[in-house]
């Protein structure tokens, strides 16, 4: 089996993506089992960031790397938190940024805002690179839009899961279960559509 690194320390997009990949004859393994120092994303969109990180990886292990970046566009925010969803609420209440406090945050800003106006998409750029100067790599986008609720909702998931309301499954995403959720969340998606590149 040919080995891959998945260039993420998430362990939650560790465990969907293993199992999307799995019906690929691909040994997915973490980047945290060949290194631990975190590259720095400083790109404008989440395609750069995601070849930020695969490039990485793959020179770090001299492996393909897979690797994504995803986040959370709200409309009436002008696309925040987006690349910086994961850390949305870093220094927020002189805080370090974590999923609950990153939730606070985006509820406090959309506080009075009403529904219609509540309108999200989580994105998701995925790409593989063969090695870490691969000139052509291959890029998946996913893209899974709903509504932001006023209160959480659900226990499954993680990052804006629980804020995240989905109309067509009458249900927020932390609610969904994670085989529904591996099939048609923007990871999913964006995955699948590399996936069929690398057939």
């Amino acid at each position: 089996m040919k080995t891959v690194i998945l260039a993420t320390g998430n362990a939650g997009k560790l465990t969907e993506m293993r199992e999307i990949l799995a019906p690929l004859a691909l040994s997915v393994q973490p980047q945290s089992d060949y290194f631990s120092e975190e590259v720095e994303e400083d790109g404008l969109s989440f395609i750069e960031n995601a070849l930020i990180k695969a490039r990485f990886a793959s020179e770090k292990t001299g492996l393909p790397a897979i690797a994504d970046d995803s986040g959370l566009e709200v409309d009436f925010l002008q696309g925040r938190p987006g690349i910086y969803s994961a850390r949305y609420a870093e220094g927020y209440q002189g805080q370090t940024a974590s999923d609950s406090l990153n939730n606070q945050k985006l509820l406090n800003e959309l506080n009075g805002v009403p529904t219609e106006n509540r309108q999200a998409c989580y994105y998701c750029a995925m790409v593989y690179v063969r090695h870490a100067e691969d000139p052509t790599p291959l890029i998946g986008l996913g893209q899974w839009c709903g509504t932001v609720l006023e209160a959480p909702s659900g226990t499954g998931g993680f990052g804006y899961d629980p804020l995240i309301w989905m109309e067509d499954q009458n249900c927020s995403v932390a609610e969904l279960s994670k085989a529904v959720k591996n099939k048609i969340s923007h990871r999913a998606q964006a995955l699948q559509a590399l996936v069929a590149q690398l057939r």
